[in-house]
């Protein structure tokens, strides 16, 4: 492959042929995206001023196919490069690119042109001139990419599948880590203290922590489906900046090292500490299961009848059903989020949570983790032997008896489950529920 590779700053970039070739999609960068990246410059030109004038901040990598004698076409790297000659030309009015020689006419892009310049108009409109000049000269002494041109557009296609698709692209968590520890940069020993004990961690236990528990549990307490926790949803965990003057912030900086799944934390080292904190409960809650004689009931129900003496064998037993394991975790994500509001084991309280999530189990021929996203939030409760949206409901409890004293039944009419592959789980249910249910 005929490659050529350069490190090019902002403006050498812009000032090239570009052309936007037809079989690119639609531009589709919306106002958060911008504001990400206007923030991002604004970071690196605060520490090119801070730390040193050579300081770079490259915004990553553009791949271009020359179709002509120094014209190029844009295999990748669209979405970018149309954000930064919107915000250049909002700096320099007098500023043109090759890009912007023929008219956009799909209306998606021209939607999106227009709301995104709007945005930077009114972004600057709150800034002082002297900000306006830093972000110009950000363009030519900080800001950089790295510009991959080649000859043939088969090897720019083949370029850009092995950059997006064979290429592993970093972990929302190792992406929110990179963020907090810039967040950090003032205090460069709490830095290092962060990343030694966040590389001493099993990185699939982290991954595994907001996947299956703490992103999931954000959401069903809002009443909203989860979805996978993907690099697009990272915001989520930024936090509150340190210096924030939002009223709600000040409350969040002064309830730490307090921390609540469904509330912000403040941005920085309290990121690592937050996550720390949640490896910590998630291991006593599983803990508690399998050593309180009080819970043995529901260990034996979870480890398929095996008395499992730590918590490590009991995640290690496999029911050998998918819908098993989404049953199991909805259990550990309610009593996780009942914990970390409550911070007791109260017994009729985690037997009614068990009894909650179990009985969609039993209820459910095929059982999905799209089953367990209604069943979390209340939807579709028709279908189900209970109805109660039991995020929601600790979410709004003030008192944890409130959930201890939850309607949850066990019995159904047929007095068996529908699925006689469950009928042990579900008798283990009736005994640990007064053979009843709870009433």
């Amino acid at each position: 492959m005929d490659k050529i590779k350069k490190i090019k700053n902002i403006n050498e970039l812009l000032h090239m042929k570009l052309n936007i070739p037809n079989y690119q999609r639609p531009y589709k960068w919306d106002t958060q995206n911008i504001d990400e990246l206007l923030s991002d410059i604004t970071n690196a030109i605060c520490d090119a001023e801070r730390y040193d004038t050579e300081f770079k901040y490259r915004i990553g990598t553009i791949i271009l196919h020359e179709t002509e004698k120094d014209i190029f076409d844009i295999v990748d790297g669209q979405q970018r490069i149309i954000s930064l000659v919107l915000l250049k030309q909002y700096i320099e009015p007098d500023f043109t690119c090759t890009i912007l020689d023929k008219p956009f006419s799909n209306k998606i892009t021209q939607y999106n042109i227009h709301r995104n310049y709007g945005f930077i108009r009114d972004w600057f409109s709150l800034k002082d001139d002297d900000i306006r000049r830093k972000f110009a000269n950000a363009f030519k002494d900080i800001l950089e990419v790295v510009v991959i041109s080649v000859n043939k557009v088969s090897e720019a296609f083949q370029l850009f599948d092995s950059q997006n698709t064979r290429g592993k692209a970093l972990d929302p968590h190792d992406l929110l880590k990179a963020y907090h520890l810039r967040e950090m940069k003032k205090d460069p020993y709490e830095m290092e203290h962060a990343v030694t004990k966040w590389e001493a961690k099993d990185t699939g236990k982290i991954r595994e922590l907001f996947d299956v528990y703490l992103f999931p549990i954000w959401n069903w307490s809002r009443g909203s489906k989860s979805r996978p926790f993907t690099a697009k949803e990272i915001d989520t965990y930024k936090g509150i900046a340190e210096d924030s003057a939002y009223s709600y912030a000040r409350r969040t900086s002064r309830a730490m090292p307090y921390f609540q799944i469904t509330e912000p934390f403040t941005a920085g080292k309290e990121f690592f500490e937050m996550v720390e904190h949640y490896l910590y409960l998630l291991g006593d809650i599983k803990s508690e299961i399998c050593n309180n004689p009080c819970f043995k009931e529901i260990k034996l129900a979870i480890c398929g009848g095996k008395d499992v003496k730590s918590p490590e064998e009991m995640d290690k037993i496999k029911a050998g059903f998918a819908g098993f394991g989404y049953t199991k975790n909805l259990f550990y994500c309610a009593l996780l989020a009942y914990y970390d509001k409550f911070h007791n084991f109260d017994e009729m309280a985690v037997k009614k949570i068990f009894s909650w999530a179990f009985m969609l189990r039993v209820d459910m021929e095929n059982l999905g983790f799209d089953s367990i996203n209604k069943y979390a939030i209340g939807e579709d409760n028709f279908r189900y032997t209970n109805t109660v949206a039991m995020f929601s409901k600790i979410s709004f409890a003030r008192m944890h008896n409130e959930i201890a004293g939850i309607q949850i039944q066990v019995k159904r009419e047929s007095d068996k489950p529908a699925n006689d592959k469950w009928k042990d789980l579900y008798n283990s249910m009736k005994e640990i529920n007064g053979y009843g249910g709870a009433r």
